[in-house]
């Protein structure tokens, strides 16, 4: 596999929102195989995802739920949907830099439309095959962590519940 100059001189930090634990391991996998420096954080669903975010009850320590430098998405989770919460991250400027890529078994072009129209930068589907899986996976990590520059990290900034963001023009 080809060698790409990392762009980060840090461990970057990777929140997984997915609620299937057989998904969940294979992304650990296939991101350890990158050789990435990676802090990778596992939620089930997307309440938890945002208590996480939004460092709420278990998760106000930012030293044990640091910002993510990226969010790997589910669609399809018990109690809040990966739709809304791409929703709910446009309510916070600070979560709305996070880039995330929506990773999901749906192939329903209302699916797509929807997730980019909700503010996510890639949409994956999910291969049934484990290894296209982790070679999937292996790709994007390669893709958002060696390649492309991301916006830095605004971990201090607080995000209420019902904030809005501003758009400069």
């Amino acid at each position: 596999m080809q060698q790409y100059p990392t762009l980060f001189n840090k461990t970057v930090t990777i929140l997984l929102v997915d609620d299937d634990p057989g998904d969940q391991e294979l992304t650990r996998r296939a991101l350890r195989h990158e050789s990435l420096d990676v802090d990778l954080r596992i939620v089930g669903d997307g309440e938890e995802a945002m208590r996480y975010l939004r460092r709420r009850d278990e998760y106000v320590d930012p030293e044990l739920s640091p910002t993510p430098d990226l969010i790997l998405l589910d669609l399809n989770m018990p109690k809040m949907n990966g739709r809304e919460v791409l929703r709910e991250l446009q309510k916070c400027e600070r979560l709305a830099r996070i880039p995330v890529v929506v990773l999901t078994t749906s192939q329903q072009e209302t699916d797509i439309v929807r997730s980019y129209d909700l503010g996510c930068n890639s949409y994956i589907q999910k291969p049934v095959d484990m290894e296209q899986f982790i070679d999937s996976v292996r790709s994007l990590g390669a893709y958002w962590f060696r390649v492309v520059s991301l916006p830095p990290s605004r971990s201090a900034e607080p995000c209420s519940e019902t904030s809005e963001p501003e758009f400069q023009t």
